[in-house]
C-alpha cells in the first residue's frame, strides 16, 4: 500500500471512529449501543473470516472454534482474578493464535470441500469439551459467576458508556490491522494462492506457510471478536461455539460481500437488523430469515454492497458519454 492510500484509511478508521464514539452522546437510548456491540463483535467475526475466504478462497465452517475459545479464555483468566482487561486479551489473543496454529496445521493441507469439513470438525470437538468440562467451563450453563470488569488505567467498564466506547475502540485497531493485511503484499499473494494456486507454486510460494499464516491471524481476530461478546454479556456460552454461530458468520459475508472490506460489516447490520425486525412480528423468525436470505442471495446473485457498487459504477458509466459529449460541442461552439 502507497503512504497516500495508508494516511486515507487512517484518515477514515479516525472519523468512523470518533462517529461510533458520538453515537452513544446523541442517541441515549441503551438498546441502541447494544445493537452495535453486537454489530461489532459478530461483524469482527465476520471480517475475520472473510480474511480466509474472500482473500484466500478457503471456506471454514467452524470459524466460530475461535470465537468461543476466545471468549472462555479470557473469561476464565478474568475470574481468576489475577490478571488485568488488557492482559487477559493479550494473553487470549496469544493463546487462540496457537490453537489456530496447531489446528490450521492439519486443516490447510486439505482443499475445498474437505478443509471446510474438518475445520467444522474441530469446531463441533470444541464444543463438545465445552459442554462436557462442567467443572471448567459450567457445561451448557456457560461460565458461572459471569465475568469481572475491574478498572483499569483509570477507564471502568462497569459503566455501559465507557464499555461502548472501548468495545468502539478495540474494533476499529482490528479493522485497520485486517486493512493493512488486506491490501499489503501478503495479501495480494493470498489473493494469488487463490485465484490461481498452480502459478503460484510455479512462482516459488509456499502456499502451505501462508495459508497457515492467514489462518492463524484469522483465528487471533475471531478470538477478540468473541472476547468483545463475552465482555457484553458479562458471560461465555457454548452456544459460541456452535456450528449455527460460524453459519451466521458466512451468512452476513453472503449478505454483505467477499470482496469489498467493508462486506462483512455490511452484511452483520443487515441480518441483525433482519433479526429484530423479523423477530417483532412472527415467532417463525427463523423460517422467514432463512426466506429472505435467499431471496437476497439467489435475486441478486451477490453481496447487497457488491449490488450498490456495480450500480453506482454504471450510472457514472452511463454519465460519462454524457459529459464527453458536452464537453465536445462546448469546444465546437467555442470554434
Amino acid at each position: 500500500m502507497t503512504r497516500s492510500g495508508m494516511l486515507r484509511d487512517a484518515v477514515i478508521a479516525i472519523v468512523a471512529l470518533a462517529v461510533l464514539v458520538a453515537i452513544p452522546f446523541v442517541f441515549t437510548k441503551p438498546s441502541l449501543r447494544d445493537f452495535l456491540i453486537y454489530v461489532m463483535a459478530y461483524g469482527l467475526l465476520a471480517m475475520s473470516l472473510n480474511l480466509l475466504v474472500g482473500l484466500t478462497g478457503l471456506v471454514s465452517f467452524g470459524h466460530a472454534a475461535f470465537f468461543v475459545s476466545g471468549a472462555y479464555m479470557f473469561g476464565l483468566l478474568m475470574q481468576s482474578g489475577n490478571v488485568s482487561i488488557p492482559v487477559a486479551m493479550l494473553i487470549t489473543v496469544a493463546g487462540t493464535a496457537m490453537l489456530a496454529l496447531v489446528i490450521g496445521a492439519i486443516c490447510v493441507r486439505l482443499k475445498e470441500i474437505y478443509f471446510s469439513f474438518i475445520t467444522l470438525a474441530f469446531q463441533m470437538f470444541i464444543h463438545s469439551i465445552i459442554l462436557t468440562w462442567v467443572s471448567l467451563t459450567g457445561g451448557d450453563q456457560g461460565l458461572r459467576g459471569g465475568i469481572p470488569r475491574p478498572p483499569f488505567l483509570g477507564i471502568d467498564l462497569g459503566n455501559s458508556v465507557a464499555l461502548y466506547i472501548f468495545c468502539a475502540c478495540v474494533f476499529m485497531i482490528c479493522i485497520v490491522v485486517m486493512r493493512q493485511i488486506w491490501q499489503s503484499p501478503f495479501g495480494y499473494t493470498l489473493r494469488l494462492i487463490r485465484d490461481n494456486p498452480n502459478r503460484a507454486n510455479y512462482l516459488g510460494v509456499d502456499i502451505i506457510r501462508m495459508k497457515l499464516g492467514i489462518f492463524v491471524i484469522a483465528g487471533a481476530m475471531a478470538s477478540v471478536a468473541g472476547m468483545l461478546l463475552a465482555l457484553f454479556v458479562s458471560g461465555a456460552y457454548p452456544e459460541f461455539g456452535f456450528w449455527t454461530t460460524s453459519g451466521e458468520a458466512i451468512f452476513m459475508i453472503m449478505l454483505g460481500s467477499s470482496q469489498l472490506f467493508i462486506g462483512p460489516i455490511i452484511g452483520a447490520i443487515l441480518l441483525r437488523l433482519l433479526e429484530h425486525f423479523v423477530s417483532i412480528y412472527t415467532e417463525y423468525h427463523g423460517l422467514v430469515l432463512g426466506l429472505v436470505i435467499l431471496a437476497i442471495v439467489l435475486g441478486l446473485r451477490r453481496g447487497v454492497a457488491d449490488f450498490v457498487v456495480e450500480w453506482i459504477e454504471r450510472r457514472k458509466a452511463a454519465r460519462a458519454p454524457a459529459t464527453t459529449e458536452h464537453t465536445a460541442c462546448a469546444k465546437e461552439g467555442a470554434l
